[in-house]
């Protein structure tokens, strides 16, 4: 099985005929990916890349059955186009939008909590590489073939290192079940919690990877809750070791401003609550090997 995605679920593709929508959309397509059309206001009624095109969520919705849906919209639009999509009923967004301001993100945040759980669009993103059950379906921009099909998530705020992590495994014959990319934006769709808990009740995934950075809450709380309630041995790792107090690294959550929020500290906080932490980057395979021998 796999989290979030797999090769039934209809997925829409907003900002569809622009460049970067098409590119990747024409990837997501020849990877298997049930691209199901798109959205460009103005548009609508013509076909791209062999799909139809409307010009809302809502048309497409309403003639697709679309379910999820993945954004190549501009940081000054892409908080409308979250939003719209999350009205026409679309359950999953994964935002790939790089630049989205803070305070737009806070307004998604709110609207999104103003429909009941059950009901709830879950977002991943922004400023992600996206989602991949490897050999069913891809979300995002990841270099598939990088991925084997297995039974260990991925879940990370950084994209490149997830990249690594799924090509050090597959090196050592090890799968992914999914991989999540929840990105590295002070203020994200969804967190390492949200996603630790779908691998638990997945019951073809046996084991999890969970890649940090500095900066922010996220993997103490992730780590506290992995001790309480995780039947699955989980693999952290925190990027960021030499970095200086104050400066951001890469991403825009990726600053030390407290005590907790550098790597060292994470990594020591992890191991209090039974993660097995990877040494470096270059280890991440080897980490989930020893523990995979173990189970």
């Amino acid at each position: 099985m796999s989290i979030l995605i797999n090769e039934k679920t209809k997925i829409i593709v907003q900002g569809f005929t622009g460049d970067k929508g098409s590119f990747h959309a024409k990837e997501m397509i020849e990877y298997g990916t049930n691209v199901v059309g798109g959205v460009t206001p103005g548009k609508g009624g013509s076909t791209h890349l062999g799909k139809p095109v409307f010009n809302t969520v809502a048309e497409a919705v309403a003639a697709t059955g679309a379910e999820a849906s993945i954004t190549f919209v501009a940081p000054a639009f892409c908080a409308d186009a979250i939003m719209e999509a999350a009205d026409a009923g679309i359950q999953l967004v994964c935002s790939i939008t790089d630049g989205i301001p803070a305070q737009d993100m806070m307004r998604v945040k709110r609207y999104l909590m103003r429909y009941p759980k059950e009901r709830r669009t879950l977002m991943v993103g922004p400023n992600c590489a996206g989602i991949i059950s490897p050999g069913k379906a891809m979300l995002g921009i990841m270099p598939g073939h990088i991925y084997k099909q297995g039974t260990v998530g991925i879940v990370s705020r950084s994209g490149t290192l997830g990249y690594e992590a799924a090509a050090q495994m597959k090196a050592l014959g090890i799968g992914v079940s999914t991989s999540v990319g929840i990105g590295g934006d002070p203020i994200n769709g969804s967190s390492f919690l949200d996603h630790l808990m779908k691998f638990e009740e997945d019951p073809e995934t046996t084991a999890v990877v969970m890649i940090g950075e500095i900066g922010g809450p996220q993997e103490a709380e992730a780590s506290a809750w992995v001790k309480e309630n995780m039947s699955k041995p989980v693999v952290g790792y925190v990027a960021g070791l030499t970095a200086p107090k104050g400066r951001r690294m890469g991403h825009a959550g990726a600053i030390i401003s407290a005590a907790g929020d550098s790597a060292a500290e994470k990594s020591d906080i992890m191991r209090s609550y039974g993660l097995s932490v990877a040494p470096s980057a270059g280890e991440l395979g080897t980490t989930v090997a020893a523990m995979m021998a173990k189970l």
